[in-house]
């Protein structure tokens, strides 16, 4: 196998992942203002908080190795991706800088209105990356204007097209019922039983968009691997969602992991060998082999990605266990009161 190649499979693991781990990151942040209402509002939101908090940031280096993966291996793809998409990608990074603040800094005060901005912060730092990645993706594997020169050739209005919305939709509804999935598998009490029943609403929507979306993709690169790559997603989301309604929630997580993961597979199964299709001619795709590194960087990428990745995924394997109960509101009843600075 030719090394363009297999970083292609490498690059389409990392993005899976990523989206697979802060898929339900996502989820959970869209979640806060549904299921961290009542009476016991303010104990909700700080359970459903606590179980991201422990990593929500070290989901997020997925994205960062996702992203140098792409510049180091195939710098080409990397730079019409990146500035054609610009202004999408300027979103969800501020997106995601606010979100990232507002789980900081949230807890900081001892006060009702500065918790209620951070609150708005993480519910829109998470609605909009989780619909932006899917068009965005959408957009990669349906195409956009790619000049003769490998420059993207369009404009703003370009990236909207129904597919790449019907994408966006479709990430929504997966990230939303994998966040209330993980909060099932993650809380007691009430907010557990909020998760289950919001899990169940939100799977339905998601298998509706993602089994148009999929299916949108299939007709467009029909291909027997994608077909039952497609299949097994359809299988594991009905899967988790039946878990999940018995009480099973780490089958259900399963479940709901393996249809979000699948979507993108078959997005990136159905885009080999192009990178980045050209709706101006095909002939002026990116390709990855007109896109690609040199051999010898490629070479010495693939050594210190086999050296390092096992590394990182030990890492982060052993934070998930570590931080594995479950939380419930009665833990967290009162929020913590800042420690003042001593004085003089």
């Amino acid at each position: 196998m030719e090394l363009t190649t297999v970083w292609f499979a490498v690059i389409a693991f990392l993005w899976t992942g990523y989206f697979v781990l802060e898929g339900f990151d996502f989820g959970v942040g869209v979640l806060l203002p549904l299921i961290g209402r009542g009476r016991d509002a303010e104990a909700r939101r700080r359970t459903m908080l606590t179980t991201i908090g422990p990593v929500w940031d070290g989901n997020e280096v997925w994205l960062i190795v996702a992203a140098g993966a792409m510049f180091a291996a195939f710098p080409d793809w990397y730079a019409t991706v990146f500035s054609g998409f610009y202004l999408p990608m300027l979103a969800i990074l501020v997106a995601l800088i606010l979100r990232g603040l507002a789980i900081e800094y949230r807890g900081k005060r001892d006060d009702a209105a500065w918790r209620r901005r951070w609150d708005a912060a993480i519910f829109w730092g998470s609605l909009v990356p989780a619909v932006l990645w899917g068009m965005v993706f959408g957009n990669i594997a349906g195409g956009v204007p790619v000049d003769a020169a490998h420059e993207y050739a369009g404009g703003l209005a370009d990236l909207v097209t129904p597919y790449a919305l019907l994408g966006g939709a479709t990430t929504l509804a997966l990230f939303v019922t994998h966040g209330a999935v993980f909060l099932g598998l993650k809380t007691r009490d009430d907010v557990r039983a909020s998760a289950r029943r919001v899990a169940i609403w939100a799977g339905c929507a998601a298998a509706a968009a993602g089994t148009a979306f999929v299916t949108w993709t299939l007709l467009r690169h029909p291909d027997p691997v994608a077909i039952g790559l497609a299949a097994v997603a359809v299988a594991g989301l009905t899967a988790g969602l039946a878990a999940s309604r018995v009480g099973r929630d780490g089958w259900a997580f399963a479940g709901t992991a393996v249809a979000t993961g699948l979507v993108f597979v078959v997005l990136f199964w159905s885009l080999f060998p192009d990178v980045l299709p050209s709706t101006i001619n095909p002939a002026y795709a990116l390709t990855t082999t007109n896109a690609a590194s040199s051999p010898y960087a490629l070479r010495v990428m693939s050594w210190l990605a086999a050296v390092f990745t096992p590394l990182v995924l030990l890492y982060q394997g052993w934070t998930y266990w570590v931080f594995r109960r479950r939380v419930s509101t009665r833990d967290l009843a009162e929020p913590p009161r800042p420690v003042a600075a001593p004085h003089g």
